[in-house]
Formats: structure tokens, sequence, C-alpha cells
């Protein structure tokens, strides 16, 4: 089986809304960090201060047609036009991986074999 990290960038406002949708389509554990970011351009302006506002990051480990899943789901609610993305979505390969719950394991492998 071939896991992948997703890594999903959203405004904190979001967070809960893109962690109820990867879990509805499978994903158990969800690691979350708090972040700032700097735009391109600033967003708002605070007495000359910029503020862009706070990010969630999210760390999933997922098996690999899985990650895709959620990658476009968290891709539509985002970007739902398709004109401006208010996060940042992105996999990458694993190549070892070491201490994941062998329960997460079973659950990708029903996963599979109901989508086949």
């Amino acid at each position: 089986m071939k896991f992948s990290v997703l890594v999903a960038i959203v405004p904190e406002e979001m967070e809960q809304e893109c962690i109820d949708a990867a879990r509805e389509l499978g994903a158990g554990g969800i690691t979350i960090l708090q972040g700032r970011g700097i735009a391109n351009e600033a967003k708002k302006s605070f007495f000359g201060l910029n503020y862009d506002g706070c990010q969630s990051v999210l760390l999933m480990v997922l098996e690999k047609q899985l990650s895709l899943q959620v990658l476009k789901t968290l891709k539509h609610l985002l970007d739902p036009e398709g004109t401006n993305s208010k996060g940042l979505v992105f996999t990458t390969a694993l190549e070892h991986l070491a201490g994941i719950d062998m329960s997460q394991v079973t659950r990708f492998e029903r996963t599979l074999k109901q989508t086949l």
C-alpha cells in the first residue's frame, strides 16, 4: 500500500469544514498547526499594520488514492468557482513510514476494497 502526505493550508474560519470533508471521505488522524502567512498583496490594513489573517495547516497521512479524493474535495471547498482560491492543498509521496496506527491501515484497505 502506498501512502501520501496531504498538506492543506486553509483559512482558520474554514478549518472545521475542511476537516469534516476529509473525515467524511475516510481520513483518520489529522495534525493541525496554526500559522500566519504573507500574501503577494496585503489583505487588510489597521493603523498602517497589514493583517493577512491566520491559517490552519492540516497534515494527513493517507492512502494514495484517498489523498487524491481529499485533495479534489478540499480544492472545491477553497475555490468553488475556480477563480479565487482561499487556500493551498498539495500531496507528496511517502517513501518510508513508521508509527501509523494499524486501525488506520485497516480502514484504508476496507475503503479500497469498497471502491474496487
